[in-house]
């Protein structure tokens, strides 16, 4: 008896075991295809948690256990299940948009969104439930929405490198430049990611893309694609709204202003792009007619403009931006009859932007605003200065203000994992900045989308490699409010369900953070520019340190990418002279990126013990924690090499200088490590490798893209500096090893505008027709060249171009005032000129070069042009024009040292 009374309780039990428990979906009869994507993604959770589930569109309430109830907050069959069943109604006044509410009485559950996206979310947030806990809670009863109203993901749709015969940014659609882009199953996967994380809109950025997914009849030759490349990319597009649509997510074309096509620019024998051209009736016409066909065929994709970089000036900004871009808009609604404003985001890049708001809103309505966070890199969570009123100045014009975390130049390519240093970010957004919108470039890699720079067998995709990146800024962007204690528990649990249990994730997650801290700090104190000109984790020579400002740093960059401080030569002269310290200073921050680089290697190699899963991933991430480690050591290491050069040229004492080759020969070494690290594992450091990046070196053709093609130049250096100082020894000279300098030579051009009369550069030449711009001295190169005696007046008023034939290449002399007054034609800045380096023109070749009396110093730039027909047009203001030189001229980039006799000579001639 005994025996059976088990077997039966055996087999009770085994069928138990097999029953799978039975879940009805009840559904309102109106829910809209985004709800429905929340339905079937919460069924297919539960179908996978071995529930029998059973979907319909109305409640039986004699049978009503275990149903979850579904729609909109005032659905017919929410109303009804509210009044029928035991629920306990929340406040709708309380929940904005995409917000949701849950509501359990043990026996049902209801999920009811303030609207179709608030539906979506709730229903993920149920699945997410499941997931976790392994079953559904009944009892479940909270609200949730978010806090910022945009949360978007960014996808350019640009390459590494400039495609042959055209300018940056100029990339059409086609399948040869973007295979991805007609691959559904990669959309499908981001976007399935996009909604996971709650994001809600994804931009796409190109130059031009009209002429990829529009045709003008009044222009039908301005069509960049074959038809059947044309039809594709329409039904690309029309794909990837319509996926977009279901996941609740906004798509967003962004295109650069003014920029046109190739055959249109060809067929007008017009330039593509030119930041000094004027705005003509042909452009804006063209312009106009492509934004309103754009809108026509395309109603719910929004555009952000961006009126920088290939166009300048308040009035030119103001006048596109009112007379060719929301007219064209407003000419796309009326064609398809609609009368509802689509909303537009400025772009405040490179232009005034409140100005522009100001002159906008009376004619459109929906505008949105954008700018960029911390510039073009992640350096601070106390941004503050002039950046950060910009920010606050777009918040408060009335629309909403989307934060930009913008290219991220100084975390490539590295994986970056901090959500500490992630979430201060976006509570500074809403507390300091007042955004409440996200716009969020990949961590790396975002020239050469979808793959991360790892050396791998396959390439790896920045979704998968970088998830912690899209999901800590998400997570924030719904709510940046939450407890730290708690925050430290998910994410350790979160990284430990990949790779082994939550011992391991805390010590992942210590790594992250300790490595987060590394790249902003060094950057904001040391950097030349946030912006992607400087690839940080490349390294920065010696001379670069010691004389920032030769590498043209950006205006306002110190001021506002981090907490007050000192810059390196400024700590280096109160050193010198005594005076107190203020903020955050150099050797704190050698100090602090040491540190922070010792604890992510313990930390990590605490974790390898624990670690059970995803293992080559986990090899990868460690990997990384000991490049940064090797970088924070190197950049330390130079740090103090430079300290002990900027105390030589106050004390002109050789022993200060000696000091400083054996942290630089340690610094070197630390490099060569770093080179180690990572020879195997990656295929650069940087992704955009063209003439735009100059720092630590130029990325021309391509080149100075890893560390082991840098370090023979950090070698060179150290080499450099140790010769000096034998030099010095040897003419026992506390001073600058001269060297000799070759006068250049004049080349003569064919000119089809004329300029003005030509004169020999020496002391009391007037360069100006129309005021004094009296010369005092030149550098040696000039001693025997002639300059145009120019009208600066009229320079001022109308810019200056020029038109000229040359019969082999030549180099373009000029001299930009090292002034930001007004007036004052300012040199070429990457920063918002992405075009300013295309005849390598963004550097000075000779700073101090001429003085002039009671003016500003000159500094020499160069622009090279081949053998041909050329026209530059110069903006507005002062500049001197100095004839050319040929081609072949070789020029050394030096300090002439042409300033006032108060001024302090540069000390970075040691480590050339």
């Amino acid at each position: 008896m005994k025996t059976h009374i088990i077997y039966l309780l055996l087999v009770i039990t085994l069928f138990s075991c097999n029953t799978r428990s039975e879940i009805t979906l009840i559904l309102d009869k109106s829910l809209d295809a985004r709800a429905s994507f929340g339905v079937e993604k919460l069924k297919e959770a539960l179908e996978e948690a071995n529930y029998e589930v059973n979907v319909l569109t109305e409640f039986d309430k004699d049978k009503s256990k275990n149903q979850i109830i579904i729609g909109n907050w005032q659905d017919e069959l929410v109303l009804e299940a509210l009044r029928t069943l035991a629920f306990e109604e929340g406040d709708a006044g309380a929940l904005g948009k995409e917000g949701f509410s849950l509501y359990g009485n043990g026996e049902q559950l209801m999920v009811r969104g303030k609207d179709s996206s608030g539906t979506l979310y709730g229903l993920l947030a149920l699945k997410d439930q499941l997931l976790e806990e392994g079953v559904i809670d009944f009892d479940t009863n909270y609200s949730d929405q978010p806090e910022m109203v945009l949360r978007g993901g960014v996808i350019g749709v640009q390459k590494m490198e400039y495609l042959p015969g055209r300018k940056v940014y100029e990339y059409p659609y086609t399948e040869e430049n973007f295979p991805w882009f007609y691959d559904k199953a990669h959309w499908i996967a981001y976007l399935d990611m996009l909604v996971e994380n709650r994001m809600n809109s994804l931009y796409l950025w190109n130059g031009h893309p009209f002429a990829s997914l529009v045709k003008l009849e009044d222009y039908p030759y301005a069509v960049e694609v074959d038809e059947a490349t044309f039809q594709k990319n329409e039904e690309m597009f029309k794909f990837l709204t319509e996926e977009a649509d279901k996941r609740g997510i906004w798509v967003i074309q962004m295109f650069y202003n003014i920029i046109v096509s190739k055959p249109f620019a060809e067929h007008h024998n017009i330039a593509t792009q030119d930041r000094n051209r004027p705005i003509t009736p042909l452009l804006a016409d063209y312009t106009r007619k492509s934004i309103a066909a754009f809108i026509e065929k395309y109603p719910n994709v929004g555009l952000l403009v961006a009126l920088g970089e290939a166009m300048q000036g308040e009035e030119n900004d103001i006048e596109w931006f009112t007379e060719t871009v929301i007219p064209g808009v407003k000419d796309g609604l009326q064609a398809i009859g609609l009368s509802e404003e689509p909303p537009i985001i400025l772009r405040a890049h490179d232009t005034n932007a409140p100005l522009v708001m100001e002159n906008a809103l009376p004619i459109y309505k929906n505008l949105y605003t954008m700018h960029k966070y911390n510039g073009e890199s992640l350096t601070t969570y106390e941004p503050r200065g002039p950046w950060s009123q910009i920010h606050k100045d777009l918040s408060q014009a009335g629309s909403i203000h989307i934060s930009n975390v913008h290219i991220l130049a100084n975390l490539e390519p590295f994986r970056y994992g901090s959500p500490d240093f992630i979430q201060k970010s976006v509570k500074a957004m809403h507390e300091v900045h007042g955004a409440n919108a996200l716009h969020l470039y990949p961590q790396a890699s975002y020239w050469d989308w979808p793959y991360t720079a790892d050396k791998t067998a396959e390439r790896l995709n920045q979704i998968d490699r970088d998830w912690i990146w899209y999901e800590a800024w998400a997570r924030y962007a719904w709510n940046h409010q939450r407890d730290r204690d708690e925050e430290i528990a998910y994410w350790s649990k979160k990284i430990g369900d990949k790779y082994g249990d939550k011992q391991a994730g805390k010590y992942i997650l210590d790594a992250y953070e300790e490595t987060g801290e590394i790249a902003p700090k060094l950057l904001r104190r040391f950097g030349i520019t946030e912006g992607n000109r400087q690839t940080l984790l490349l390294g920065m020579f010696g001379s670069q340190l010691v004389n920032p400002y030769k590498w043209r740093v950006y205006p306002g960059f110190y001021e506002s990418c981090g907490p007050e401080g000192e810059i390196l030569i400024e700590y280096a002269r109160k050193e010198w002279e005594n005076e107190d310290h203020v903020g955050e200073t150099p050797t704190q921050i050698i100090q602090e990126v040491k540190r922070h680089g010792a604890k992510a290697v313990e930390a990590i190699e605490n974790a390898i013990p624990s670690v059970t899963k995803d293992i080559e991933e986990f090899e990868r991430l460690k990997n990384d924690i000991y490049c940064y480690q090797a970088f924070a050591d190197f950049f330390h290491d130079k740090v103090e090499a430079s300290l002990h050069v900027l105390r030589y040229s106050y004390s002109k004492n050789i022993e200060d200088l000696k000091h400083a080759v054996a942290p630089l020969e340690q610094s070197v070494a630390h490099f060569e490590r770093l080179v180690e690290l990572t020879k195997d594992t990656y295929l650069y450091a940087n992704s955009m490798q063209t003439a735009q990046r100059r720092i630590p070196i130029g990325g021309d053709d391509g080149k100075h893209i890893t560390w082991e093609e840098m370090l023979p130049h950090y070698q060179n250096e150290l080499r450099n500096l140790k010769r000096n100082i034998a030099q010095l020894e040897s003419n026992e000279k506390p001073d600058q090893v001269k060297e000799e300098i070759k006068p250049w030579n004049n080349v003569n051009v064919d000119w089809e505008n004329s300029l003005g009369k030509k004169v020999n550069l020496k002391a009391g030449i007037n360069l100006s027709k129309s005021s004094s711009m009296v010369v005092k001295r030149v550098a040696d190169e000039l001693e025997s060249f002639e300059g145009f005696v120019l009208d600066d007046k009229q320079q001022i008023e109308d810019g200056t171009s020029l038109k000229f034939k040359a019969d082999k290449p030549v180099k373009l002399v000029v001299g930009y005032f090292n002034t930001d007054q007004k007036g004052y034609l300012s040199p070429p800045t990457l920063e918002t000129d992405a075009a300013g380096n295309d005849r390598g023109q963004a550097e000075p070749v000779i700073l101090n070069a001429i003085e002039l009396e009671n003016l500003p110093r000159v500094n020499l730039h160069t622009y090279s042009f081949e053998a041909g027909n050329h026209e530059l047009n110069l903006g507005k203001g002062k500049v001197l024009i100095l004839g050319f030189v040929d081609g072949a001229t070789p020029i050394n980039p030096r300090d002439a040292g042409l300033i006032d006799p108060s001024e302090k000579v540069s000390v970075d001639w040691v480590f050339y």
